[in-house]
């Protein structure tokens, strides 16, 4: 186990596998594990030795998300972001290759994020779902608000980013969130072996088809990104995000004002 978090990588014939390696943070993500996380995604959508991918994580949990201090803290890291990468979240430059992404545990806020930005999901039945974020005096900024409802639908999109409550997996699994839920500690197996399976396909078949499907959404989901900055502006210099940062960091409940 490593002192500081990272994102590994493992290649298993034309299975390109990226694997989150925080565990001793339930995997929360530090700045430099998001830059690593893109540069392992752009090695995937360049590298035509890779046909496929899986996203896993190492520990009982995928993530519990930010590593809140080092994004918004009085401490906080720089974000370097290279041109011309895949964007961890697929809100820039989504990767064109199939994604398989395998969750359990602690599945909270960019965990979601992430999954979704991929293609398939694979839970373990231990895994638990919220996004949160508007319980930190937030909101989500890495496609939740439009993939979500694409892949759950209205009502249950709003009752969950509303609620912000935690949800189990079968739960997800009903909704759409995911595609299987297996016992878990096989939920890495399960999304490798469907990984293989896509990857006895003819590859530029898949990414061709891929591609058409996101230009299904591509239009809608443009003018949701577009919207970032202004939901970012909206929510991230009030006074009841500043006080969902500090309850986080004090681990208690906000008290919210409404400003």
């Amino acid at each position: 186990m490593s002192a500081e978090g990272k994102i590994r990588t493992e290649t298993h014939d034309r299975i390109f596998k990226i694997i989150i390696d925080n565990p001793a943070k339930k995997n929360a993500f530090s700045p430099a594990m998001m830059e690593q996380l893109s540069d392992a995604l752009t090695e995937l959508h360049n590298n035509d030795s890779y046909w496929v991918g899986v996203i896993c994580a190492e520990g009982k949990d995928f993530t519990a998300g930010l590593d809140m201090p080092k994004f918004f803290g009085p401490n906080a890291e720089k974000r370097n972001f290279k041109e011309g990468n895949v964007d961890a979240f697929g809100l820039q430059k989504r990767c064109k290759k199939p994604i398989v992404t395998a969750v359990q545990g602690i599945v909270f806020t960019i965990g979601i994020e992430l999954m979704l930005a991929g293609d398939i999901v694979v839970a373990a039945e231990d895994a638990r779902f919220c996004q949160m974020e508007s319980k930190r005096g937030i909101a989500p900024l890495g496609g939740a608000h439009f993939r979500f409802l694409s892949r759950t639908g209205w009502g249950n999109a709003m009752y969950h980013l509303f609620l912000c409550d935690e949800f189990t997996a079968a739960r997800a699994r009903e909704i759409g969130l995911v595609q299987e839920v297996v016992p878990a500690g096989q939920q890495v197996e399960r999304a490798v072996e469907i990984a293989r399976r896509i990857a006895r396909n003819a590859p530029l078949g898949l990414r061709a088809m891929k591609e058409a499907a996101l230009k299904y959404i591509q239009a809608g989901e443009a003018m949701a990104v577009a919207a970032i900055p202004e939901i970012h502006a909206a929510v991230m210099g009030t006074e009841d995000a500043k006080e969902g940062i500090r309850s986080f960091v004090e681990r208690r409940e906000a008290q919210f004002q409404g400003r």
